[in-house]
Formats: structure tokens, sequence, C-alpha cells
């Protein structure tokens, strides 16, 4: 790894300020330890800009939108659209109503194929994913096949833990899918696809994209026309964002072309005894009271690490990525789960010989340091890989070179710790 220099250290400092902005950062845990949170790719913490927004529209201004003609209604509806056009403009939207609040990229990833999918794809038809999913991004299209009678097809990955374009384009042109769906960076491989790339190559052969851009859109700048993808979700707890809302993209045309998911208030425009018709996007997808101080929430996780700045976050994360990962690999009985930093994100997963992981995580939690343990909800890409559970650090902005070695030095007490049975405990 490389020695910072001045410039570096001068864009690093914010972000190593930026802890004060979490009060959870500062707590201890269960055994007396410091905290030291690795687990960012579950879910990251809120600052103090997130939690003040949401309670300050609990506290002064909180009512339904859209519906009420008195102020307080009036001021909830402007902070809630208010928060639309900063979702539209973090990611590049050409407009703010191709925004769809949802609940979360899961729910995203249904609305999708419980409308799009519903109207568009039938028997025989072949939906592409890549084997290293999330279960988000596979289940969903397993329930549209169960109705429709489709295919599911899964790209392989090679021994470096990669898909080269060329699988990809040999996939698209053996198969023909209506629909390429894969993630723009894994939540266990850590690897960073190349969406625009393999975007255009599924539009030369006329096959709709959807990006799952969890673990892409809190980590690094991303801008959907850029991308020219169909679709993109993601959720909004993992940009510091509060839980139950998450982001629908979708192009115009096919949001307008698209039947409703959920039936309800707020997603008409007329409802007679006979029938009803549609509202406009983006009140079409959003039926009922939508997650209003959670909108609003979101808006100011955004603003906050866009003032960070997105290729600083993208940056740091890299280094200690690096640091990590380095570290890892040069340690006996110690298998990183994942491709080289130069084609990953902030994400480290590893096996350690003859300790299950949920050993592991437990030892790593003595001593302060939170990471996660199991499958990771991506059991297809586990059992392809011949594995049954892997150990998972992720990073985030507010995280240190000092707590990735406290992480190196903790595992190594933990290897030391079952070294003298070389037997793993057994498990319930």
């Amino acid at each position: 790894m490389t020695a910072l220099t001045a410039s570096d250290e001068a864009t690093l400092q914010p972000l190593l300020d930026s802890r004060d902005d979490f009060p959870v950062l500062g707590r201890t845990t269960a055994s007396g330890a410091p905290l030291v949170f690795l687990d960012n790719a579950a879910s990251t913490q809120r600052p103090v800009a997130v939690i003040e927004a949401m309670g300050d529209c609990y506290r002064n201004y909180y009512a339904n939108v859209h519906r009420g003609i008195h102020t307080l209604s009036e001021e909830s509806t402007a902070a809630y659209e208010q928060s639309r056009t900063v979702a539209a403009n973090f990611i590049g939207a050409a407009v703010d109503h191709e925004v769809i609040f949802t609940a979360g990229a899961t729910a995203s990833i249904n609305t999708v194929a419980r409308t799009w999918g519903d109207t568009n794809i039938g028997p025989g038809d072949v939906i592409l994913l890549t084997i290293a999913e999330h279960h988000a991004n596979i289940v969903p299209w397993q329930q549209l096949a169960q109705r429709v009678g489709c295919k599911i097809e899964f790209l392989p990955i090679d021994d470096d833990f990669l898909i080269s374009d060329e699988v990809v384009q040999a996939a698209l042109q053996k198969h023909q899918p209506k629909l390429f769906a894969f993630t723009a960076a894994s939540n266990v491989l850590g690897t960073e696809n190349p969406v625009k790339r393999w975007t255009k190559i599924a539009h030369d052969h006329d096959a709709i994209v959807l990006i799952d851009a969890a673990q892409a859109v809190p980590h690094r700048a991303v801008n959907v026309q850029d991308w020219d993808a169909d679709f993109v979700v993601f959720s909004g707890h993992k940009v510091c964002g509060p839980t139950g809302i998450g982001v629908l993209y979708g192009k115009q045309t096919l949001l307008d072309a698209m039947p409703p998911f959920l039936g309800g208030g707020a997603m008409i425009d007329e409802v007679k005894t006979s029938g009803f018709t549609t509202a406009a996007l983006p009140d079409k997808f959003e039926a009922g009271t939508p997650p209003i101080a959670e909108a609003i929430g979101l808006a100011a996780a955004m603003q906050y690490v866009s003032e960070l700045g997105l290729d600083n976050i993208a940056n740091h994360e890299h280094r200690m990525c690096e640091r990590a990962d380095a570290a890892l690999r040069s340690m006996d009985g110690v298998k990183v789960i994942g491709p080289t930093p130069d084609k990953k994100g902030g994400i480290v997963s590893f096996q350690v010989d003859r300790i299950h992981a949920h050993d592991v995580s437990q030892g790593l939690d003595h001593d302060g340091i939170a990471v996660r343990a199991g499958h990771h909800c991506t059991m297809p890409l586990h059992e392809y890989l011949g594995v049954t559970a892997t150990s998972r650090a992720s990073f985030y902005f507010y995280n240190t070179m000092d707590e990735v070695d406290q992480f190196i030095e903790s595992l190594a007490k933990v290897q030391k710790k079952f070294a003298p049975t070389g037997r793993r405990r057994k498990r319930s």
C-alpha cells in the first residue's frame, strides 16, 4: 500500500472527523471493549444529521402528504417531494418522477418482478443472473418463474472470483434473455462489476437491465444515465439512512407502461364502482401512506455523504481494503474469498481453517469488533464455492486504519485460542 500524500491526508481528515457525528461509534460492547463496527455491508450507522432531520419532522411538521389542505400537510409534502429531488440528483436521474420510494432494495426488485415481469415475461423466456447475487435478486425471479414458466440462468465466476465480458457476451448470445439482472458490487466477494459495459452488451442483445446497486450507491458516485440501466435499486439503510425505505429508479418509458403493483389510496386518479384509473408517476407505485420521515432522513443521509465526497469515500475504503486483504492473505490458515483489492470495494470475506465463521465472529466480538458471519443471503454463491459459511468485514468512511489493524490482531488471537485443540467446537 502506498503512503499517504499531503493531499490524501487533507481529503481523509473530514472522513475521520465524521466519527464524531455517529454517537454509536463511541460506545462499548457487552464485553466492555470499544466498538469497532465492521458490518457496514449489512447496514450502516446513522449520523446526527439524519437523526435530527427525522426528529424535526416528527416534532414540528409531520402530517400525511398529498392529501391535506393545511399547513402541516403542505410542509410535509414539500419536504417529502424535496427528498425525491435529492435522491434523483444523487443518482443522476433525468427527472424526479423516475425515482420511486419503496420499502428497500428488496421491495424495489419485487415491484419490478410483479409489474414489468408479469407483463413482459412468459413461458420459456429467460432471465439471466450471476451466481453472486443476493437472495433479493434471485427469489423474486424464481417466484416469477413459478407464476409464468420462465427460466433462470446463472453466470459462473472464474477462479479469480470475476466474470469476464466474454462470458457475459456468450451467455447473452446463447440464452437471449428478456432480462439481465446483476449486482453492481457483490455483498460477499466485494467484486465491482463493469455496469456500463455489461449494460451496453445486454442492450445490444435486446435485454432489459436491472442493477442491484445496494453495495454501490453508498460507496462511490453513481450516475444512472451514464450506466443506461433500465432499472436501478438500492436501500436507504446502507447509505446512512433509515431502515424501511429504498429507491426504485426506472426509465420513464418503462415505468409509464408498467401496471401498478399495490392498490389503494394515493396511487389512483379516479375510482368508481366499475373500476379505477391510475395516477401519474411516481404516485402510481406509491400506494398508501408513504415513508414520509424515512424519506426525509434518507435525503439528509445523501446530502451528508455527498458533502464528504463519494470519491473520497471510495478511496478511503479502498486503502482499508488493501490493508486488510494483504494482512489476511499473509496469515497461515486464512483464505480470502474474493478478488484482489483492485477489483473490489471495501469488503473482505474469508475463512479460517478449522474454525467456524460463527466462532470467528464471536471471538472478534469479545474484542468489540463487529463482523458478519454466515452465508450473507447468498446461499447459491456459497454452494457454488463449496463453502457453508464465511466471515465478512466491511468498511465505511467512518472506519480507520487503526480499526483494520485491531481487526487483524483480534483475528490472530482467535486463531491462537483454537490452535491447541485443532478442532472446531461442536455447534447445536
